[in-house]
């Protein structure tokens, strides 16, 4: 999530234990202790450009790590806040533990994958139930933390935790909803989907992502949840091989260890870029969720020599119009050209296939 539902989050739980008279230190503790696992975003290498996507949301935001998280955002706080607002120490440690510990715990409701269970466990958690920015979700529990501390009304911040919970519920209804309508989807193109995902798009909970993974190819696809579900359907692309896609890529080298990592940060959700000759895409993440555009990629060189590290570079392609379409998908609106067709299929038969539920989401989502 982004830094501020984190600081929030992270002020709301210790407030809600706490005093009324601690109740503005116990938020600032806990604000600023929601927030500290993301430094590890410093853990960056300059001649290894993939070494901060292993350490992101890694050891920083695991369950063990909560009780040391919590004690260095202590030592460093204590001093600067919970000294002056009359908190001994062991109170300073119990509001900064508190707020540590909902950081993982939002990141992993969240599409990226947060190492909840390391060093048992480096599988990344992702229960895709909100997105990494979500002013409904964040404002609300923004301002009854404010007056939460200002009003010294604990009672404030419990109202908060019990908005969270509810729209976190609400998200994995949503994502339900989404999963069954892709199923669907699926299930009309003659597809049996190898594994499927739902993510929520930029900013809201109506509005989702589908990735469907088949033998041979990726399925991408808009769906709008609700009373009025709609499809918007998207395209397609191969997955990714390697001694097919990138012959040339000598198995031991370390550009092949680099593609080897980025297909696991990105949960095997990966395919060469059909726009740019030796980029490989992740293909979760688009501004438009009916779209096969990636927010970050791969750059590899032919040329390079085997020790060489493959580029990462980052997307953000946008503009008016780019949002004019998210909005229009948003309102479930028809004929703005928002159902796109498999543009990316390989022969006739796959594109007739793609584009056959794309003509039936004119009329609404598939038959449930």
């Amino acid at each position: 999530m982004d830094p501020l539902s984190q600081g929030v989050l992270g002020a709301a739980l210790p407030q809600s234990s706490a005093r009324r008279r601690e109740a503005a230190g116990a938020g600032l503790l806990g604000f600023l202790a929601g927030m500290a696992p993301d430094l590890d975003v410093l853990i960056r290498s300059s001649s290894d450009p993939l070494l901060f996507l292993e350490y992101h949301r890694q050891f920083t935001h695991s369950l063990l790590f909560i009780p040391v998280g919590g004690l260095l955002c202590a030592l460093a706080l204590h001093g600067l806040i919970g000294r002056r607002r009359g908190f001994s120490f062991g109170r300073s440690y119990a509001f900064c533990t508190l707020g540590y510990a909902t950081h993982g715990l939002l990141d992993a409701c969240t599409t990226y994958g947060t190492m909840l269970f390391w060093p048992f466990s480096e599988a990344r958690i992702a229960w895709n139930t909100i997105s990494i920015i979500d002013p409904l979700f964040t404002l609300p529990l923004l301002v009854l933390v404010l007056l939460a501390g200002l009003r010294k009304q604990p009672v404030l911040a419990r109202y908060a935790l019990v908005w969270v919970l509810a729209y976190l519920c609400l998200g994995l209804w949503q994502r339900n909803e989404a999963q069954s309508i892709g199923r669907e989807l699926a299930a009309q193109r003659g597809h049996q989907p190898l594994r499927l995902e739902a993510k929520p798009s930029f900013a809201n909970i109506l509005l989702w992502k589908v990735v469907y993974q088949t033998e041979e190819r990726f399925y991408v696809d808009a769906v709008r949840t609700g009373l009025s579900p709609r499809v918007f359907a998207g395209e397609s692309l191969p997955v990714l091989n390697v001694p097919r896609d990138l012959p040339w890529l000598a198995p031991n080298s370390q550009q092949a260890l680099d593609v080897a990592r980025f297909s696991w940060f990105s949960n095997g959700y990966v395919a060469l870029d059909p726009t740019h000759a030796n980029r490989v895409i992740d293909i979760r993440y688009s501004l438009l969720p009916n779209e096969i555009a990636p927010l970050w990629s791969i750059v590899l060189d032919p040329a390079a020599d085997d020790s060489a590290h493959a580029a990462y570079i980052t997307h953000r392609e946008g503009g008016p119009q780019r949002g004019a379409a998210l909005w229009r998908m948003l309102s479930g609106k028809k004929g703005q050209g928002t159902e796109a067709p498999d543009a990316q299929a390989q022969n006739a038969e796959a594109q007739n296939a793609a584009s056959e539920p794309g003509a039936r989401a004119g009329a609404g989502a598939p038959a449930r």
